[in-house]
This record gives structure tokens, sequence and C-alpha cells, in this order.
């Protein structure tokens, strides 16, 4: 899922699985704990498309001892719906682990697995981390003086013409008007919240039936005009129209300048389709399903580069910046047109107003090691 400008942090937070405990029939399943020999010989480096991953020891993992681990097994169980080929083999113990304690999941994690401190293909192990998150917003199934501003599914003829017709051309010319006639989904009563939608790449909507009834539903991404995204931070930089290009800086921005919004929308040509998805149960408590397939777990997934980590790959995220601190277990699930090169993740921090805020203004230092089974070689590709 794209990015709006920063990152995002654990604001919202999902199922957790608890940890081992003893039962009023006997004692908990027991797992093995202790301390892990890691002394044997760590072997060359592996090359992959974009990155160099590079053996090291557990101690150089910053956090590592304190992490909650039982916080991002939801993640990994997720991950085992659709997993990697190499990582396939894993879940079996995966899924057995999910009621063993932080200890015991930490020394399987040990015995299993290398750590890989990810690098770029020139040596250099420190990229950036941003943040992104599911917006809630309110909506109407049928058009009305309000709620005017329409979020469509994929149009018939996407296929056909490469690049589809531009966020400015699907707003004024008629011929784009007339393929999408029909498409609606939803409208929304904002063409920023709107924005903020195609950016994120999906959202929940508190959307009003033509019967008058409410309930809530997921927008998730469909696919796109295939035109290039255009960051609308970016655009008001290079003009010297602002100075801080977090999204609370450009939400003051537009504020203080109406008149101008519709030609920072249109800087963006990029366009996202969506398709409507049930949002309950189960289903709200996690986020959006990412590149992987699988659902996104608020705090312990993030998108990567495909060419740098493969899908489902679980990785040790550290990351220290003015906003926030991380130190812990993520799992690779998901992709972003702006998530480039190889130590490069955006963090899924979540739903809601105060994710949003906090994914905002998220842009700093990080480092990355991949989790790879031992014995395995790292895929090249």
């Amino acid at each position: 899922m794209a990015l709006i400008v920063g990152t995002l942090a654990a604001c919202s937070s999902g199922p957790r699985v608890p940890p081992a405990s003893t039962s009023p029939g006997g004692p908990s399943t027991s797992f093995p704990t202790g301390a892990v020999i890691d002394t044997a010989p760590l072997g060359p480096p592996s090359l992959r498309a974009k990155s160099r991953w590079l053996p090291v020891r557990w101690a150089e993992l910053p956090g590592f001892d304190d992490d909650a681990l039982h916080e991002a097994w939801n993640a990994w169980l997720r991950n085992c719906e659709r997993p990697h080929a190499a990582l396939a083999g894993l879940c079996k113990d995966v899924r057995r682990l999910s009621i063993a304690s932080p200890a015991e999941q930490r020394h399987w994690l040990q015995t299993q697995l290398q750590p890989y401190r990810v690098e770029s293909l020139d040596g250099r192990s420190e990229g950036m981390l941003t943040s992104y998150y599911e917006p809630e917003m309110v909506g109407s199934r049928v058009r009305t003086a309000e709620f005017n501003i329409p979020l469509y599914r994929t149009p018939q003829s996407l296929g056909t013409r490469k690049p589809w017709y531009t966020r400015q051309q699907i707003e004024t010319l008629p011929e784009a008007q007339a393929a999408l006639a029909g498409r609606e989904i939803a409208w929304l009563n904002d063409p920023v919240e709107a924005l903020v939608l195609h950016i994120q790449g999906s959202g929940r909507l508190r959307i009003t039936e033509p019967d008058g009834s409410v309930r809530q539903i997921r927008l998730a991404y469909a696919g796109t005009n295939d035109q290039p995204y255009k960051s609308v931070g970016r655009w008001l930089l290079d003009r010297g129209l602002i100075t801080d290009a977090s999204w609370p800086g450009i939400s003051a921005w537009i504020a203080a300048n109406p008149g101008r919004v519709q030609e920072m929308l249109w800087s963006n040509p990029r366009y996202v389709f969506f398709k409507e998805e049930p949002l309950e149960g189960l289903d709200a408590a996690f986020g959006p399903k990412g590149a992987q397939g699988v659902p996104l777990t608020p705090g312990r997934s993030i998108a990567v580069d495909r060419g740098s980590i493969p899908y489902g790959t679980p990785v040790w995220l550290y990351s220290k910046g003015m906003e926030v601190e991380y130190k812990r277990l993520v799992m690779a699930q998901d992709t972003g047109s702006a998530i480039v090169g190889a130590v490069r993740a955006d963090y899924f921090m979540g739903w809601g107003k105060s994710a949003g805020d906090l994914a905002g203004r998220i842009k700093q230092p990080l480092r990355l090691w991949a989790l790879w089974p031992k014995g395995l070689p790292v895929p090249q590709q």
C-alpha cells in the first residue's frame, strides 16, 4: 500500500495470542527454553536482486531479548495461510508455538533461524522507515448534494488502455466518466479524504444505505490506472508552498488554501480503484490483505521491496526517530509503489485517526535483519 508522507506506529492493536498457561487439568504444554549457543560459522553473504544479506549473530539484533513476541505470532499465523515455499516447513511449529511463552518462542527462533543483516548492494545497512494505515471514513451508497465524490470499481476498459486516464482526466473528460458510469461503490463528501484513501490503498467506510441503514464495509485495493504515483507533499515542497511535508503540515496548507486544493489533487495522476469487502467479526480485528495475500496485523506487518525481501519473511526491525523507537519482530507481507530499495519498509500502523496522525509524522532511519531457516539457501529472486 502506498504511503502518504510519513509512517505510523502501532496505534491500533490486533487480537493477541496469550502466552502458555497452566490449566486446571494439568501443566501447560512445555517448550524448550534457555540459552542457545550461537558460535557456528556464519558463511558468506547472499545476494538478491536488490540487496545483500550478511549472516550475523543473534546478539546483533537490538532489543531481541525484550520483544513481546506473542504479539508478532498473529502476523506469523497469517503468513502460514500463504507461506513462502522455503518457510512453509516452519508453519507446524509456528502454530504449535502460538500457546508458548515469549521465552519459548525466542528459543525456537534462535535454534531454527539465521539472522541476516539486510544491506544495499554497495554495503549500506541504513535505510528509511515510513508508515501507512487504514483510514476510517463516512460515506453514502447513493449520491447526494453532500456526498458527491465517487469511489469506483475497476472499469471494464482498464486492460485495453495502458496507462488509463490520469486523475485529472477521470474527473474532467466525458469519455473517462462514461467508462466509469455505474461503477460507483460509494460516495464521500471530501475530495481530500478520497485522495487519502487512494494513497493508503484501502479504508474502512461507515456507509449509509439507500434504506437509511448504516453499516461498516472495507474498501480494498483492486487496481490502478497505471499512472505514476506523485507525492502531493513533494509538489508542495517544490513550489515553496510548505516547509513541513508531514501530513499535518499538508493539512494546514489545505485549510489555508481551499482555492488551490484541486490543483494539488491533480498533481498526483495515479488513481486507485476499489472492491468492497465485509468488515465484521475477525475481519475487523485485522487490516486489509497485503500483496502477500494475507490480512495485515497492526504493528507487526511491513511493506517491503520484494526484490530485497521475499513476502512472508520474518524480519527484525530497528528504527529510532523523534516520534517512536521500534525494536521488534515483524513480517514482510506487503509492498507499495514508494517502497523501493534494499533497506526500506512501510510499517502498518492500524486504522483510524490516531493511527493516521502518527503515521503522517514518521520518517526515520531503519535497519533490517531477515530471519531465514538454517540450512536453506537465501532465494536469489
